[in-house]
């Protein structure tokens, strides 16, 4: 009873402080190119396996060179489609708060939760693209709350297409 007094007084006269995170440690490191390059990569892999030419003659090295590079490509996709999601909803959770977060935050991020489930569910490069743009939507969104100008930049990847990033 009266430890349970000593820290309510305690708690009193030092009130606990609001830590914001990504990873459960207080270091106030939120940025959104991680759900971006993972975005790119949804959109790569598409290109990827639309390049992909099945062997003509269903040789067995053929046919086993070609099923390993369309599930190794797969799997990239649908493993960076969940890298999206995963890093979007950090951001969302620990860093958008009522003071911070624009009118259709909640309506970006479930563009992005539903379209990356789409492009993980088929090969799909509409999909794909509409993430990335989702994605660039959702950065712009996160820079505009910390207060920094944005631009559109070049990604310089081999997969094309365009990132938010800090002006």
């Amino acid at each position: 009873m009266l430890a349970r007094r000593a820290f309510a007084l305690i708690n009193r006269v030092f009130p606990a402080a609001d830590a914001y995170a990504h990873c459960d440690v207080p270091c106030g490191i939120y940025d959104p190119h991680y759900a971006q390059i993972a975005a790119l990569t949804v959109v790569r892999m598409n290109q990827l396996i639309a390049d992909l030419a099945p062997p003509s003659a269903m040789e067995k090295g053929e046919r086993d060179k070609y099923m390993h590079a369309l599930v190794r490509f797969t799997q990239t996709k649908e493993e960076h489609a969940e890298l999206v999601k995963h890093e979007v909803r950090i951001i969302r959770g620990d860093f958008f708060k009522p003071d911070n977060s624009p009118d259709n935050i909640g309506e970006i991020v479930d563009g992005i939760m539903k379209t990356a489930s789409k492009a993980r569910q088929n090969i799909d490069a509409e999909a794909g693209d509409k993430l990335l743009d989702l994605v660039n939507q959702f950065a712009e969104a996160f820079w505009k709350a910390k207060g920094v100008a944005t631009k559109k930049a070049s990604s310089n990847q081999a997969a094309g297409g365009e990132f938010v990033v800090p002006a």
